[in-house]
């Protein structure tokens, strides 16, 4: 039988993390679109409200119900305005361990979004579904997904070479693939003893998985 994660809501003093809404699909088109987005994930472009509301309400609900992962929509706990994506995917129930990707839209970067959804989805992930690991992997140029990882106490295990295809501008404003390292981290139990719940500083990408690896 395959195991899932519950289906649940996840809050920090700022954000609630939850399930994505159908009123959600218009922010979440203009944050994929977003250059830094198109530069740095898998995700279509042009990206469409079709490709938002698939995104949404199938893709991201079979993520968990599949077992593969889970994707939470990241909000503001106040406005409840979309301000970005938890997703863990590639989800090991018998090494009890996962890989977790996050987008931040260009609206909410500088607040530190970004570090204080992924803390609070691996509290989540060690305290109550009793994981061992959670592994991200950041493109070699991302430097701001780099101070993310460090911010919240993951660990740099190495490099993947040429194991990353990125995108990169061109000068008639197109877009092209290149090909880049990947820089693997991980975050155990113990390396959040003393974490804060809020960290300053960059949001960055996460490698970020393409439709086709969300099955």
């Amino acid at each position: 039988m395959t195991s899932t994660f519950p289906d649940i809501s996840i809050s920090t003093e700022r954000l609630v993390l939850r399930p994505f809404e159908e009123a959600d699909i218009p922010a979440l088109a203009d944050m994929m679109n977003d250059e830094s987005v198109i530069a740095w994930t898998r995700a279509p472009y042009p990206y469409g409200l079709g490709d938002a509301r698939d995104q949404a309400l199938r893709l991201a609900p079979a993520e968990r119900t599949t077992g593969r992962g889970i994707v939470f929509a990241v909000a503001e706990f106040l406005t409840q305005r979309l301000v970005g994506i938890v997703h863990l995917c590639h989800t090991d129930w018998r090494l009890l361990a996962t890989e977790v990707s996050y987008i931040v839209a260009p609206w909410a970067r500088g607040e530190g979004y970004a570090s204080e959804s992924v803390l609070a989805v691996a509290r989540w992930l060690f305290q109550d579904q009793k994981f061992e690991r959670l592994e991200l992997r950041t493109a070699a140029g991302n430097t701001a997904a780099q101070q993310v990882a460090q911010k919240v106490g993951c660990i740099s295990e190495g490099v993947l070479r040429h194991a990353w295809i990125a995108r990169t501008q061109t000068e008639d404003g197109g877009w092209t693939d290149l090909r880049t390292d990947l820089i693997v981290w991980s975050l155990l139990a113990e390396d959040l003893d003393g974490a804060p719940d809020r960290i300053s500083g960059p949001d960055g990408f996460g490698v970020y998985p393409s439709y086709s690896e969300w099955g």
